[in-house]
């Protein structure tokens, strides 16, 4: 047995002396709070809305705040964002009278977009639109934002969600330096490296399009059956989730929860002892759907273990985030299963 701090140096990645992170093999996390707080109020700061249609003026003014977490993490080149920010914007208004010249209303409101989160990356986050005049003319205002604001609004945000997935801030780090090509005197040599480097690219291409798996197990205070029926039963899953939730609890019905982020089929049900079901998110790329087993057992008389095995998992959103499978497993530990037993009271 090796002394300690004498492990075998084949299976050590050691610090270089210069600091280099070698093909981004060590985990580096970079803080990118500031970053997205300048690249949002780039896209979105002093943009009109609106200049004169209608009679109407409509400017954002200024990104008021960005509160929460926004990092990105790379490990062996691989880049993993995760992010949950709180965005509000200010913005002014004004009408004029129908020739342009006498200012009937000028006035100003707020823009509040309370969740951008990385596990939500594929849709348009929920968006809360206020003015200080609620008149007629202030609502005419308000509306006239909702439908030429908000759409911009959601542009500059999936342009940041996309940023996030190429790197952020540490994007220019991840560009691998090339090692300049040696000259060869002889044409087949270099033939037959060209075809290697082809065959090599085509083995990591087929490999950042493969899938993986999630099995996890769990133990709840509860009979088997009370945990079969909470998770076809779609007002506790309103419930526990705070979201909207549709749900059939029959053979081949389907089902929608997380406000339709997840949509999916029923498979298999057997009351009480197995759920095996289709879902797909809504990020992942079109045509991909993933399959849920859920096995259900009592140990002992008022403990239940779940089994969950959730297979076909992409490695990849349609956006190129990389850490579709660490939200998966948080998701079912953090919004699943530990919601329900604070909500139902399941804890051991």
């Amino acid at each position: 047995m090796a002394k300690m701090g004498e492990g075998d140096k084949r299976w050590i990645v050691e610090d270089r002396p210069d600091g280099t992170n070698v093909h981004n093999w060590h985990w580096a996390e970079t803080d990118c709070l500031e970053w997205s707080r300048k690249f949002l109020s780039n896209l979105l700061a002093e943009k009109p809305i609106l200049s004169g249609e209608g009679n109407l003026y409509i400017k954002i003014k200024n990104v008021e705040k960005l509160e929460g977490e926004a990092y990105v993490n790379v490990r062996k080149g691989k880049i993993i964002p995760g992010y949950e920010l709180n965005l509000v914007l200010s913005y002014e208004a004004k009408a004029t009278d129908s020739d342009g010249g006498e200012v009937i209303l000028a006035t100003e409101g707020t823009v509040e977009v309370p969740y951008i989160s990385d596990e939500n990356a594929g849709e348009d986050p929920e968006i809360r639109i206020t003015i200080k005049d609620d008149g007629p003319v202030g609502k005419r205002l308000k509306e006239a934002f909702v439908t030429k604001g908000k759409p911009f609004v959601f542009e500059k945000i999936r342009a940041y969600v996309t940023a996030m997935a190429e790197g952020g801030p540490a994007k220019d780090d991840l560009q691998v330096k090339k090692v300049p090509e040696k000259k060869s005197t002889s044409g087949a040599v270099a033939s037959t490296n060209s075809a290697g480097l082809k065959e090599v690219k085509k083995k990591e291409e087929k490999k950042k399009e493969g899938f993986k798996s999630i099995t996890l197990s769990e133990k709840f205070s509860c009979r088997a059956r009370d945990l079969y029926e909470i998770l076809l039963d779609e007002n506790r899953w309103k419930g526990f989730t705070q979201s909207n939730a549709k749900i059939s609890s029959e053979v081949g019905g389907e089902f929608s929860i997380f406000d339709g982020s997840v949509t999916g089929k029923n498979l298999e049900l057997e009351e009480g002892k197995l759920i095996v079901q289709e879902w797909r998110f809504g990020s992942w790329p079109d045509g991909i759907i993933s399959k849920v087993r859920l096995v259900f057992e009592e140990p002992e008389s008022g403990i239940t273990r779940i089994k969950l095995t959730h297979t076909d998992i992409p490695e990849e959103d349609r956006y190129g985030n990389a850490s579709v499978v660490e939200n998966t497993e948080r998701g079912w530990r953090d919004h699943i299963f530990h919601r329900i037993r604070a909500v139902f009271g399941f804890g051991l």
